[in-house]
């Protein structure tokens, strides 16, 4: 609210008047996670671009699909896109290796450990309960990051596949080094300094009706004048992704083609909308 002192010519007049200036409206990043895990992941992360309320992009640059991601980042030059990190390879179905040789990465195989945390349905599988060593964890991000960049040059920030980026000080040390080296954002530690709240579902969120409601139910939640980050899993429905799940995760197409449906919504568009919500990237937190 400001009041503002009037001054015409040859008098002054008497008082003042109130001007209410009105509230910026709440900024949203929509990241849509794990580019590059599968084809149907790929065409829903650019369906839920093109035809829904995405605004940033993960990709995950071992993944047997990265290629592609390359290529269909190319026919949407205007999301914003960022590195997820990665470490594991956590599908029953489908592996990934690292790009480096980085023994201490590797399992048995030569894969990814299937989790970065110890979990009871893959005992002894996760790696931080192998010797895992910092200088191949390094070596590992370096290579993903600059493999990354030079793919995708407009990349703008870096993220965590499943937390390994959080795995200890050394680890949240070595990020933080990293992402100020290649001049990245990192929201995994500093979303406060940045201003940044994470927003999640308010609500039930199984099925697609359900995800739309309770996405809808955030939406509302939200203030004027913050910035939030939602993060989600688009996918569809298809053959391929009823084939990749792991233990504990069974109905992933399901899942994620819910996904894909809100963030796709009519309701929830129209929504966004209404509300003034400015979808934002990662790389508008720099303005």
């Amino acid at each position: 609210m400001k009041k503002l002192f009037l001054q015409v010519v040859g008098f002054t007049l008497v008082g003042y008047y109130t001007v209410f200036a009105q509230p910026k409206p709440p900024r949203l990043i929509v990241r849509g996670d794990d580019m590059g895990y599968s084809h149907s992941g790929n065409e829903a992360l650019v369906k839920c671009y093109k035809e829904g309320i995405e605004s940033s992009i993960e990709v995950i640059v071992p993944s047997p699909w990265f290629p592609e991601a390359v290529e269909m980042l190319k026919q949407i030059p205007d999301i914003d896109v960022g590195i997820h990190l990665a470490l594991t390879s956590e599908w029953d179905n489908m592996k990934w290796r690292p790009l480096t040789a980085s023994p201490s990465l590797r399992d048995a195989d030569g894969f990814f450990y299937p989790m970065i945390y110890p979990n009871k349905n893959y005992p002894k599988r996760a790696l931080v309960e192998n010797d895992w060593k910092i200088e191949d964890v390094e070596r590992e991000f370096r290579a993903q990051i600059e493999m990354g960049m030079k793919k995708i040059p407009r990349i703008s920030h870096v993220s965590g596949h499943m937390g390994c980026t959080s795995m200890g000080d050394e680890v949240k040390a070595l990020i933080q080094k990293l992402a100020k080296e290649y001049n990245l954002l990192i929201l995994d530690r500093n979303m406060q300094d940045l201003g940044v709240t994470g927003a999640g579902y308010i609500g039930p969120h199984v099925t697609s009706a359900e995800k739309i409601e309770s996405f809808s139910k955030m939406l509302e939640s939200l203030e004027p004048g913050k910035t939030y980050l939602f993060v989600d899993h688009p996918g569809l429905d298809t053959p391929e992704l009823r084939a990749i799940h792991h233990i504990g995760y069974e109905h992933v197409a399901i899942d994620r083609q819910g996904v894909t449906d809100a963030w796709t919504s009519p309701k929830v568009k129209e929504l966004i909308k209404s509300k003034g919500i400015r979808l934002i990237g990662y790389r508008d937190l720099r303005k």
